[in-house]
């Protein structure tokens, strides 16, 4: 079952709640998976914004595969790489695919089309125009029949997808797949709407620590403090220029095994507060 959702919850609804990573990925260019850009992240190797290597999926169809976009590739790219704990396998993972924007080549191919006198509509591009199209690929691709919600909060939305993954994990049980992912759309969109570069990251999120945990995110809600920054400059850049990139102080603390509070943004007046803590630090038993 797939939900769409637009997220908005009260400052004054803050509580901490603790959830573990267990698996990490991310995707742009210059940051190839999570083994190759940890090194980066740390601060060990500059940041080159390198285009990233092509990719085609092997678990969807081939009918699938040859309708899928840039969006939807990106999205199953990094939740592809993304390494899973033994036992758990992604036919039962329940999924939150976190997106701003959504898919801008079609909404910019539908919007050309209508603007033609026959308003002739492609019906893949009517099928891939719904916010949680990656989310339905990736249930095709896996052969996953659990549920994931499909949701975006402008700047806030890789905010808004961990605390929906979070609470889902808490209250559901189990661990929760976390995608954010923004593709940059052709133009005249990108003139209104415009990201620096693609950007994505994966999490699994567990309630329960696990013996493979990178990392413990304790969760609160608050007013509306000045988000984490980045001191290289290039990372800044993609971070300011891709909301799904917001993500990156979150995953620089965990590759330089952090233990500090990191602020996400998320609303007009509130923050996401995360206080990481790094594997080192957590009692697992």
């Amino acid at each position: 079952m797939n939900v769409e959702t637009a997220t908005s919850v009260p400052a004054s609804a803050a509580r901490l709640v603790t959830v573990y990573a267990q698996g990490l990925s991310v995707m742009a260019p210059g940051l190839d998976g999570w083994e190759r850009s940890q090194s980066v992240l740390r601060g060990e190797r500059a940041y080159v914004s390198e285009p990233l290597a092509p990719f085609a999926t092997e678990l969807l169809p081939r009918n699938e595969r040859r309708r899928a976009t840039g969006a939807i590739k990106l999205a199953l790219r990094v939740a592809e790489q993304l390494t899973l704990p033994p036992g758990i396998d992604r036919q039962s993972l329940r999924a939150v695919f976190a997106s701003s924007s959504g898919d801008g080549e079609i909404i910019n191919s539908m919007c050309i089309a209508l603007a033609r006198p026959e308003r002739a509509v492609s019906p893949t591009q009517f099928h891939n125009s719904v916010h949680n199209s990656p989310a339905g690929y990736w249930a095709i691709a896996t052969l996953c029949h659990s549920s994931s919600v499909s949701l975006s909060a402008h700047d806030g939305s890789f905010a808004a997808g961990l605390l929906e993954a979070a609470t889902t994990a808490l209250i559901e049980g189990g661990p929760v797949l976390l995608v954010a992912y923004d593709y940059p759309p052709p133009e005249p969109l990108s003139q209104v709407r415009g990201f620096c570069a693609p950007f994505a990251a994966a999490m699994l999120i567990d309630a329960r620590p696990g013996a493979r945990a990178l990392a413990s995110f304790g969760i609160a809600l608050g007013d509306a403090e000045r988000e984490d920054r980045i001191s290289d400059k290039d990372l800044e850049s993609l971070r300011t220029g891709n909301p799904a990139a917001r993500a990156l102080p979150l995953l620089q603390a965990i590759a330089r095994l952090e233990a500090r509070r990191v602020v996400l943004p998320y609303l007009p007046d509130a923050r996401l507060a995360v206080e990481v803590r790094p594997a080192d630090n957590l009692c697992t038993d």
